[in-house]
């Protein structure tokens, strides 16, 4: 074997071993981020997709330029499990009109029973096919996962990131959030900041995971429609 080819296995090897030394941490953060999507998402893919990245990045690495592996690859192995998770969500701007149905008639439905009515009652309420109503709940709950910016920034608000500054966007947040009461802001906080599942934030507040879900949602649209008009 030549010393260049030799180097050339030694670096493979090296790289293939720090890509593997990583490897429990980002089942580990599959693991986390499955817990907060629905059902027909598969743990596997994700770690599939982050793997992935995790061995690109690993045979990328400049350990001169970055002085921590799992710091400089951190960041981008849950982006890339965010892009996997963006390429599903195909739905179309008329679907995306239903969702904003759905959680508008869960919030009143909950009013009256303090309960997440089932995809068959929603039917009833919306006339709608329970498949569609099913199809729209879990692109809803995959979305739920993304940043703010994300979902603030959808194709149908018209470019709003475009319009704002990414500072202006954070004072605006913040300034909708100061509006909203202590237990809103903790949910905000601990979900998106803190990054606890529903079922987490459920035991800190001491309210069901359904009621927690419709809160976030709720307080979302709003941030929304007030950024919006900006």
């Amino acid at each position: 074997m030549s010393t260049a080819n030799g180097y050339t296995q030694e670096l493979k090897h090296r790289e293939d071993q720090l890509a593997i030394q990583y490897l429990p941490a980002v089942k580990a953060m599959s693991f986390r981020l499955k817990e907060r999507l629905p059902s027909s998402i598969d743990y596997m893919d994700l770690c599939a997709i982050g793997t992935e990245e995790l061995v690109k990045l690993a045979r990328r690495y400049d350990e001169v330029q970055n002085d921590s592996f799992w710091g400089y690859a951190k960041t981008r192995v849950y982006g890339a499990m965010l892009d996997y998770l963006r390429s599903l969500d195909t739905v179309s701007r008329s679907s995306r009109r239903l969702i904003k149905e759905i959680d508008s008639a869960i919030e009143i439905y909950m009013a009256d029973h303090d309960d997440e009515p089932s995809d068959q009652e929603l039917s009833g309420i919306l006339g709608i096919e329970v498949e569609k109503i099913h199809d729209a709940r879990i692109a809803s709950d995959i979305y739920t996962v993304m940043s703010l910016d994300d979902q603030l920034g959808t194709p149908e608000e018209g470019g709003m990131l475009e319009r704002l500054e990414h500072e202006d966007l954070v004072e605006a947040i913040k300034e909708v959030l100061s509006g909203f009461d202590e237990r809103e802001q903790i949910i905000i906080q601990l979900y998106y900041f803190e990054e606890l599942t529903l079922k987490e934030i459920s035991e800190v507040v001491n309210i069901t995971e359904s009621r927690i879900s419709q809160i976030h949602k709720s307080v979302i649209r709003r941030i929304r429609d007030s950024v919006g008009g900006r």
